[in-house]
Formats: C-alpha cells, sequence, structure tokens
C-alpha cells in the first residue's frame, strides 16, 4: 500500500515549480491532491491525472481568506475532508536582492502578506475540517536562509522566520485537537523560478557550504514532505527539519 493512500493533500502554490514537483510527489504515494496558485495549475493536475493520481486545481490567492476558503469548501465537496496542508505558496522567485534600506514599506508588506499571512489564512482554513475528524497535519515551507541571516534579501528572511515561529505556537495550540504542524526548511533550490536568475549572491558558494557538493533540486524534498504527511510522523510536531544538503547544521 502507497505511504499515503486514502490521505487528501492541499498544496498551495502548485502551479510550477517545487509546489507542482510536491504534489506529484504526493501523489505518487496515493494522495488526493487539491492544488491551487494564482493562475490554475491545470499542467499540473493533468500531469497527475496522465500518471493515475487523483488531482483537482483551481485558481486561489492566499491572501484572500474569501478566495481560500472558497478554495478548502470546493476540496471538502470534492473529496469529503482535508487531512494534510502544505503551505508551499511564497515569494521567492520573483524578487530582488537589495540592502535592507533599499526594501520599500509596500515591498515589505506584500511579502509578508504572501509568505506569512498566506500561511494563516490556509491553516484558518482548514482548522475546523481538521478539529472535526481529531487530526491533522500542516506541514509549512519555511528556508534555510532564516539559519544563515542571508543578507540583501531582509523581508524574505523575516518572513521565513515567521513561518518558523507560527509553527511553534500552533504546534502548541493545535495539539489538543490532534493536529500537528511542521516545518520543512529548505536550502537554495534550483527551481524553475531560479534558474537563470540573478540571486543577489553566488550559487556555487552556496553549494560550497554544503557537505553534499552539489545544487539542490525540487525532488530532494520530496522524501521529507513524504514523512511529515504520513502516519510515521504523527507523534511529531512543533518542528522545523532543514533540507539543504547539510550547509546550516542544527
Amino acid at each position: 500500500m502507497s505511504r499515503l493512500s486514502g490521505r487528501v493533500v492541499i498544496v498551495t502554490g502548485a502551479a510550477q515549480g517545487i509546489g507542482a514537483v510536491y504534489a506529484k510527489g504526493l501523489a505518487a504515494q496515493g494522495a488526493r491532491v487539491s492544488l491551487c496558485d494564482l493562475d490554475p495549475p491545470h499542467a499540473t493536475v493533468e500531469a497527475i491525472k496522465r500518471a493515475g493520481g487523483e488531482a483537482l486545481g483551481m485558481a486561489a490567492d492566499v491572501t484572500s481568506p474569501e478566495a481560500v476558503e472558497a478554495f478548502v469548501r470546493r476540496t471538502e465537496n470534492s473529496f469529503g475532508t482535508v487531512h494534510v496542508l502544505v503551505n508551499n505558496a511564497a515569494m521567492f522567485g520573483s524578487i530582488t536582492p537589495k540592502p535592507y534600506y533599499e526594501i520599500t514599506s509596500q515591498e515589505w508588506d506584500r511579502m509578508m502578506a504572501v509568505n506569512t499571512r498566506g500561511v494563516f489564512e490556509c491553516i484558518k482554513a482548514v482548522a475546523p475540517l481538521m478539529r472535526r475528524q481529531h487530526y491533522g497535519k500542516i506541514i509549512n515551507i519555511s528556508s534555510g536562509t532564516t539559519f544563515k541571516g542571508t543578507p540583501n534579501l531582509l523581508h524574505y528572511v523575516a518572513s521565513k522566520g515567521a513561518v518558523i515561529a507560527m509553527t511553534r505556537v500552533l504546534a502548541r495550540e493545535m495539539g489538543g485537537d490532534g493536529i500537528s504542524v511542521n516545518c520543512i526548511a529548505p536550502g537554495l533550490t534550483m527551481s524553475e523560478a531560479v534558474k537563470g536568475r540573478e540571486l543577489g549572491f553566488n550559487a556555487a558558494a552556496t553549494i560550497a557550504t554544503r557537505c553534499f557538493k552539489r545544487e539542490q533540486v525540487p525532488e530532494d524534498l520530496v522524501g521529507t514532505l513524504v514523512f511529515l504527511a504520513s502516519p510515521d510522523s504523527d507523534f511529531m510536531t512543533g518542528q522545523t527539519i532543514v533540507v539543504d544538503g547539510g550547509s546550516a547544521l542544527n
């Protein structure tokens, strides 16, 4: 039996890149996946269906509580419930690295709205379903930059640091309802949005800090994600797992 058979999993930001790989990896383990992004994740849904999996998708802005609630309601109507939420939607590939004094207030607010409040909105929307069944798994996605203080990305690093803090608080608040809340902190991952971009820092230098001297790819994160979504991690909560090839050692 596949590790996630019978589980309904929501993945945000699943139209492309890491989110699409997450969705395909979860579906390959038997999960029924419900996907959203700013644009409908049609390509990801179709790829999963061609591989024999079950998937649905729709456009939803995670900063809009109305849009998120509609997305969760559609998931429940189609699949019956939600067992796992993967809070993947975030701003990174489109941002321009710059020193803190060049970051505008508008850029700061937008980063926080997507990367931090978006996580909050999605958790609030799925919580009633998880509380009703006294079981659920929330998997937040932070970043290895929070452990390094990566320069020229202050607003991004701050937003992802907040995700770790939220993970710890919510693990304590939601544990009584049988809901686990954990977090993955990836290193610099060569997704579609990152390849070929001017990152503001040297990717080769990042690789040099790793125990495994190679680029990180989205597939490197799938095993940890499946573990956190599966019954194997049922007595684990409030934790952040760094998956970066051994760059930030905790």
